[in-house]
């Protein structure tokens, strides 16, 4: 068990990097498009289609890293005043609660893209690109994310 939790860890953290490598890509070409612009008046037509595939592929792959790391906004004010016990078994239910939504909105999140995929949907721009391509990346995050949500809960049982 406690090697399955490191491999979905470091997996987190591949992600992570993946994402920071995202956002790198992003500001190059964004600054690509303020450079084209401001000296040729020419544009690249893909800034902010990409941009927005690229946030969305740079928050759902970096949610798990953010979760393992604890980045993500916990209120623990109501926890932090009840016996270790009791404050241990409620974020315990609370994390099989998420692991179980998280768990679903990922399913939804890869019928959605199946159904892209299958009806070859494209974007409604110039480039029409395949939408099942950045859809299938959110995917991966928030499955990711999923799994992730899933350890840390395991880790609250000191199994």
């Amino acid at each position: 068990m406690r090697r399955i939790i490191l491999i979905i860890d470091r997996l987190s953290d591949f992600l992570a990097k993946i994402s920071a490598l995202v956002l790198g890509l992003m500001t190059v070409l964004i600054l690509l498009e303020i450079f084209l612009w401001n000296v040729f008046q020419k544009t690249t037509l893909i800034a902010d289609e990409y941009s927005a595939y690229g946030l969305a592929v740079l928050v759902f792959l970096g949610c798990g890293y953010t979760l393992k790391e604890k980045g993500h906004i916990r209120i623990e004010l109501v926890l932090n005043r009840l016996p270790a016990r009791l404050s241990r078994g409620l974020k315990l239910v609370a994390g099989c609660i998420s692991t179980l939504l998280l768990g679903y909105i990922t399913w939804e999140l890869g019928r959605m893209t199946f159904s892209a995929w299958h009806y070859g949907s494209t974007s409604g721009t110039l480039t029409a690109t395949p939408l099942w391509l950045p859809q299938s990346v959110v995917v991966i995050g928030a499955g990711m994310f999923t799994l992730q949500m899933a350890v840390e809960t395991l880790k609250l049982t000191d199994f």
